[in-house]
């Protein structure tokens, strides 16, 4: 039998049409429905690009404010959360509270199994909505601070930020720094976790348990989990003399460098060069250059090294942490914007839907005979076991 060819990673094989994104990784060119990530990070909000990446058009005023007071009003979460949130070990990592709290929230949506398209997108207009004031209220709950109620009259991001820091007031910068890096990380095409729901949703299964495999997914390190894992990187280096020994010996070590490098991008990630300038903003403002110069600094180095440039992750996280933002929360703001590109995802695989189900190359034994039970030795599974 001829052995069949396979792409390990599901490198370069499509398996489905999808009028969402589109990724030029020669070029480093991001596009959701066509229009350049640049220009929505530049000129857009999170809650445009939502719309856009839900109905394929950018809203005119009406729309756009009928949007903002659906999210608004679907920002409070039922007691149900709470108690739960308020029963789970403290050492439980925000990525599965999020998702706990997920599943709840589908407990508690009575249209939870109704699966017409007017339902699926209130169903992902709560997601949208409701999972900030999840992760900032978990947040505060760690801290054994009270909870905060979201603030209708605040945009998606600064209302997140608000919520997090007590009802503190936000800076203008902040809120959009907030605002920018969520429009720039609402949706990639078929990353890990979008690609989980989509064959998840391509089982007919609902809305949410589609939105809980993403998460599932996206927590990983070689996926959501990335930002944190940058980040710490950078804290361990600790100022620029540390750079280039520390980047050096870890290449030696054939360790991996958190933060650069891309399956598809063979330039600069071109949602890091927004992130980058955002960065750098905060830090002039905040007259604390430290974290936006060290990251410069590794960046430069890593590519002088290695060739590989800043993806996403890398500039995100020192962003999130100038802003006062917890390490651990780093991957729940990639899962509050992303649900954006899940859910559009989602519909429309329900829209156009096959069940996905790749195949595999065996690579086991042609034939093995059947082993009676008095001459089997087991050892193996022993030794796995004991």
């Amino acid at each position: 039998m001829a052995k069949t060819a396979v792409k390990k990673g599901m490198e370069g094989i499509v398996v489905t049409d999808s009028e969402i994104c589109s990724i030029d990784g020669k070029k480093g060119t991001l596009r959701y429905r066509g229009i350049d990530v640049g220009e929505l990070a530049t000129h857009s909000t999170y809650e445009e690009t939502v719309y856009l990446l839900w109905f394929g058009e950018l809203p005119n005023q009406s729309q756009l404010t009928t949007l903002r007071d659906r999210l608004a009003e679907e920002r409070e979460v039922d007691d149900a959360v709470w108690d739960l949130l308020a029963g789970l070990p403290d050492w439980l990592q925000p990525m599965e509270a999020l998702s706990t709290a997920v599943s709840v929230l589908s407990c508690n949506d009575p249209e939870s199994n109704d699966d017409s398209e007017t339902a699926n997108v209130n169903k992902a207009i709560r997601l949208v909505a409701k999972m900030p004031t999840i992760m900032a209220n978990f947040q505060r709950r760690v801290e054994g601070k009270s909870l905060v109620h979201p603030n209708p009259n605040l945009n998606h991001a600064e209302n997140f930020l608000y919520m997090l820091r007590g009802g503190e007031k936000v800076t203008k910068l902040e809120a959009r720094a907030m605002d920018q890096a969520l429009v720039l990380m609402a949706e990639h095409e078929l990353n890990a976790s979008t690609f989980a729901a989509r064959v998840t949703a391509s089982t007919l299964s609902d809305m949410y348990s589609a939105i809980i495999s993403a998460l599932g997914t996206l927590k990983g390190p070689l996926h959501g989990g990335a930002n944190q894992r940058a980040m710490k990187m950078l804290v361990e280096i600790g100022n620029i003399d540390n750079v280039e020994p520390y980047i050096t010996a870890a290449l030696e070590a054939k360790k991996r460098i958190m933060g650069f490098g891309h399956r598809l991008y063979k330039v600069i990630d071109p949602r890091a060069i927004y992130l980058r300038q955002m960065l750098t903003d905060i830090c002039v403002a905040s007259e604390d250059p430290k974290w936006g110069r060290l990251a410069q600094n590794v960046a430069e180095v890593v590519e002088e090294k290695k060739g590989l440039y800043p993806n996403v992750d890398f500039f995100s996280a020192p962003l999130f942490y100038m802003m006062g933002i917890p390490i651990h929360l780093f991957t729940p703001i990639f899962a509050m914007s992303r649900v954006a590109g899940w859910t559009a995802h989602v519909m429309e695989q329900y829209a156009h839907n096959r069940l996905l189900r790749p195949v595999s190359a065996y690579v086991g034994p042609e034939t093995k005979p059947y082993v009676p039970m008095s001459n089997r030795n087991g050892q193996f599974v022993n030794d796995i076991l004991s």
